[in-house]
């Protein structure tokens, strides 16, 4: 098996689709019984061993769907393994949507959120926020439930969990009704947008912003709330997000790893190639955008008050340095929040996401920048490449030994750890 950057490869000895929570909680007593371990697979889109395992591993593609509908609470149970954009889909169906989304859509919902996978917007959270309640199923083989009402130190926990107390069965999504969102994408000068960052997160619902190496551009994305505007599409729009910001720019990351020395002229002919797109459509059809290009990725979360300082202390080292990099650095922006141990764990958090093209080495280049975000209280996204251990993590999270006292009575035997799990959670002694 491999992820999607095709990073990581592994074989596991068995790997098993279950169909209903049953099948589930038979697979987890059968570790149990023969000490092995098991974990969950999505969609592969973690840039981390997060789910690797030599032995047992579960893949829920068959176990996706609501499971039932509150509509006058708007509020959902799903299947954990349905993808976001089956869910959208369903949703909508039943004139709902979720509060805010990514711009991936292929993740299953369980895996997202126990990733803390995000959206961006001031006042809005983690895809984690929207969950209100959970079932999963423990190391014991047994069925926990947990909520924002009942059990709700676990559920805190359980909110971003790693897959390390459970299995997750089902998830109950507090809801919003369906709307729409009107996408505008801008080709505008970096420093502009920069110096109007805190401005344009406070004025607009959705606001983010990508950076061109070695280029003084930026592409920026806001989106809003429509009720009456009609929608819009369109061929050309089509064409830019499918097709220029996949194909073509695959053509581009193979030019400059052919010949490295072209990167800093092609990042800047990609920044050229940047056009407007305006579109006005179905929320979850607003905020997902192909990504055909394979890529590992680095994404960390920075307190607001002092992302002026980090964005520009990371374009003077690029700026500086000859790192042959030519995907550029997406800015987003997160809400606060309050599950043990989301990123956004208590303040405002700017996350910047940074790319290199997979056949690429990307270590020089990310651990660079790692030394920049750790300098100032950077959290690394739990899907993305870090090289941080339990005990700087434990440093990062107050909620940190709350989350392990949990996991060590969900799961005594640690039958959900594995190799990786345990340098992110176990303290040496």
């Amino acid at each position: 098996m491999k992820n999607w950057s095709q990073k990581i490869k592994w074989s596991p000895s068995e790997i098993h689709a279950p169909k209903n929570e049953a099948d589930i909680i038979r697979l987890v007593q059968q570790a149990a019984d023969t000490k092995k371990n098991i974990r969950v697979i999505g969609s592969l889109h973690s840039f981390n061993p997060l789910w690797v395992t030599n032995d047992l591993v579960l893949n829920l593609e068959n176990y996706q769907g609501i499971i039932k509908i509150d509509k006058e609470n708007l509020t959902t149970t799903v299947k954990a393994g349905t993808t976001l954009n089956l869910l959208g889909d369903l949703l909508f169906q039943q004139g709902m949507a979720m509060e805010n989304l990514g711009d991936i859509d292929q993740q299953t919902i369980a895996g997202s959120i126990s990733t803390a996978t995000h959206g961006t917007g001031l006042q809005l959270g983690t895809i984690s926020t929207q969950v209100i309640a959970l079932r999963f199923i423990n190391g014991k083989g047994e069925a926990v439930y947990c909520s924002n009402q009942e059990n709700t130190d676990l559920f805190k926990a359980a909110q971003v969990s790693l897959g390390a107390l459970g299995i997750i069965t089902e998830i109950t999504l507090q809801c919003i009704p369906a709307y729409r969102l009107k996408l505008s994408n801008r080709k505008e000068d970096l420093h502009t947008v920069i110096n109007s960052f805190t401005e344009r997160i406070t004025n607009n619902r959705n606001f983010e912003f990508y950076w061109f190496p070695k280029s003084n551009t930026a592409w920026t994305k806001t989106s809003n709330l429509v009720q009456d505007e009609p929608d819009k599409v369109g061929v050309l729009n089509y064409l830019t997000e499918y097709v220029l910001e996949n194909y073509a720019y695959q053509v581009i990351c193979e030019t400059a790893r052919t010949i490295p020395a072209l990167s800093d002229r092609l990042s800047r002919f990609s920044a050229a190639l940047v056009s407007t797109v305006d579109k006005t459509y179905h929320s979850h059809k607003v905020y997902a955008t192909p990504r055909l290009v394979r890529f590992s990725e680095m994404e960390y979360n920075v307190p607001l008050e002092v992302y002026p300082t980090v964005i520009n202390e990371i374009m003077d080292l690029i700026n500086r340095n000859k790192f042959n990099v030519i995907l550029p650095i997406e800015n987003r922006i997160v809400q606060a929040d309050d599950a043990y141990l989301s990123p956004a764990y208590q303040r405002n958090a700017v996350y910047i996401a940074c790319h290199v093209y997979y056949k690429k080495d990307y270590v020089p280049y990310f651990k660079a920048l790692e030394e920049i975000f750790l300098q100032y209280d950077g959290r690394p996204h739990w899907a993305k490449l870090h090289t941080l251990t339990a005990k700087e993590l434990a440093m990062k999270y107050p909620k940190f030994e709350a989350f392990n006292q949990h996991r060590m009575e969900q799961d005594p035997n640690g039958i959900f750890m594995n190799a990786y799990l345990k340098k992110l959670l176990i303290l040496p002694d």
